[in-house]
């Protein structure tokens, strides 16, 4: 079944094999991965794992990536739905870019996209995020879309042998709507993967 949301300049869809090189080009550069316990790539194996990876979990209801493909300049990086929990209507949000696409306004209208697949169409009450607190750029940019910063998870994540804290963020449901993200248009292709609703 396809799924897609489509904004002002951007998709956001299902990763394909046919991704592989794309995201081998984005990912290859150790700039970009810095701040994951993964990466950078360095072969055309590991965007075709990760890519297979991805649809055992959303078929499983798990885990939900998405490419991020800007519609004039192609592939961008992957924005997804995490940690989600449908009893309690909340998920968390992870995104990373090429580094061409940093500061260009992608990451807002991607954050505008997932928030609305989130709360809009599978029934969300929170999203979250996270970042290293070491991350500056990411801090800022989750500020500035109007996720609270909540406090700091200790040795929440462990980044090769090191023991790494979290800022932790979110936004409510009733925020989103008030806020300038949700006034982002949308369009909705298909239908989004079922097992991602909340009750």
């Amino acid at each position: 079944m396809r799924f897609a949301l489509h904004g002002p300049t951007l998709t956001l869809r299902p990763p394909e094999p046919s991704d592989a090189r794309a995201l081998l080009d984005l990912a290859s550069e150790p700039e970009v991965t810095r701040w994951f316990s993964w990466g950078p790539y360095t072969s055309i194996e590991q965007p075709r794992a990760y890519i297979e990876h991805c649809a055992g979990q959303r078929e499983r209801g798990e885990h939900l990536d998405l490419l991020i493909v800007h519609r004039e300049l192609g592939p961008a990086g992957i924005t997804g739905l995490n940690e989600l929990s449908l009893r309690d209507a909340r998920c968390m949000v992870g995104t990373w870019f090429g580094r061409a696409f940093w500061g260009t306004g992608a990451n807002r209208e991607s954050k505008a996209l997932i928030a609305h697949l989130a709360f809009e169409l599978l029934g969300m009450h929170r999203l979250g995020s996270y970042s290293n607190p070491a991350n500056e750029r990411s801090t800022r940019a989750l500020l500035g879309l109007g996720f609270s910063h909540e406090g700091v998870l200790r040795h929440w994540h462990r980044h090769g042998s090191a023991w790494v804290d979290v800022n932790v963020f979110g936004i409510l449901r009733d925020e989103w709507a008030a806020g300038d993200l949700a006034q982002v248009p949308v369009r909705l292709d298909g239908a989004p993967p079922a097992g991602f609703a909340a009750g």
